[in-house]
């Protein structure tokens, strides 16, 4: 069998790259149309996708995000259910990679191999984005997700006694179709306890094809929409305390393209730290390029950014040289502190 992607795939980063691991999926979630669209679980082979990370590591890559529909239960293909951990160890050991992410996995199938393998990879970021959807155990049932809201927060606690400075995001489902007033305050539950550094939060509307849209007990769109503004609140109250927590600390920031919507006003240059908060900082003296390294002080919080305003060093990094040598033409323009910069945006799946 042939794992069913073109390799290599097209980089629109010079300094940071999407490897696919698997494409499809054997889960029967009732909201997504995945399994439909993709069929069920391919896994490429280890050996492929570590020749795919040492390739792009050599072109300037230092930062790799692992992607699959459920990175987790990667290797169910070929009969290996530690294969997802031991392939996080194995990019670790890749030399010249510096940053490793994964997205996404779902809670059904993560393990204490995984979390070991996170803790003890130190290129492994201290993040981790894994999907609640919902927490209630009647409408998780419902949704066919294939775990209960206690089980997901014993993994979010084993993480962190694991990685006590992981961010943990979540995606969340408001108005599933039999979610009652009960159900939407036991998710609102769920978040509180979990304290997300932040949530995509989605309002349900009927996908055709799915099983769920065929549901006879939707939620009116008002109720679904009051219900999604109060998550926002909360998971918007609890993300600014979250944030809060790091000023004073000291943050090493990937400085990237795209998100730094406002760095020419503010004087700064904008990237993502370890565990993937977007930074924005002061904008050194010395000529940085996206790709490289700043290591700064928060002085600021946000519920969505922090601001690190005291500069403690800089380090050019080989991501910095290749995007340099990528914006060669007939001659290599100076390359400035004037750049403007961000971090693509990480889409994920259910």
């Amino acid at each position: 069998d042939v794992f069913p992607s073109t390799l290599p795939s097209r980089r629109d980063s010079a300094y940071s790259a999407w490897v696919s691991i698997s494409v499809g999926c054997n889960n029967t979630c009732t909201f997504c149309i995945v399994p439909s669209l993709r069929g069920r679980e391919k896994d490429r082979r280890p050996g492929d996708i570590l020749a795919e990370v040492e390739a792009l590591v050599a072109e300037g890559v230092i930062e790799v995000t692992l992607l699959g529909q459920n990175v987790n239960a990667y290797g169910v293909e070929f009969g290996d259910r530690r294969a997802f951990a031991d392939l996080l160890r194995a990019c670790g050991r890749v030399e010249g990679l510096e940053r490793i992410r994964f997205t996404s996995p779902h809670p059904r199938d993560f393990t204490t191999d995984v979390i070991d393998a996170m803790a003890q990879t130190p290129t492994v970021m201290p993040q981790l984005h894994m999907p609640l959807q919902s927490g209630s155990d009647s409408v998780l049932q419902a949704m066919r997700r294939s775990y209960r809201a206690e089980r997901y927060l014993g993994i979010i606690d084993e993480v962190r006694a694991s990685i006590p400075q992981a961010a943990i995001t979540t995606d969340i489902i408001v108005g599933f179709p039999g979610e009652t007033e009960a159900d939407f305050v036991a998710t609102l539950d769920v978040v509180r306890r979990a304290r997300f550094t932040s949530a995509f939060t989605f309002q349900y509307s009927p996908r055709p094809g799915t099983p769920a849209a065929t549901f006879a007990d939707q939620v009116p769109p008002e109720v679904v929409r009051e219900r999604y503004d109060r998550l926002a609140a909360l998971q918007e109250e609890i993300s600014w305390e979250v944030n809060r927590e790091l000023v004073g600390a000291e943050v090493e920031v990937m400085l990237a393209e795209g998100e730094g919507r406002k760095d020419a006003a503010t004087d700064r240059l904008s990237g993502r730290a370890r565990d993937h908060r977007l930074v924005h900082v002061a904008r050194p003296q010395q000529a940085v390029r996206p790709g490289d390294m700043v290591t700064s002080v928060v002085t600021h919080a946000a519920p969505h950014h922090l601001v690190a305003d005291t500069l403690v060093g800089v380090r050019a990094t080989r991501g910095g040289d290749a995007w340099a040598a990528r914006q060669a033409g007939p001659s290599v323009p100076a390359v400035s502190s004037g750049v403007a910069l961000g971090m693509p945006g990480i889409g994920v799946g259910p």
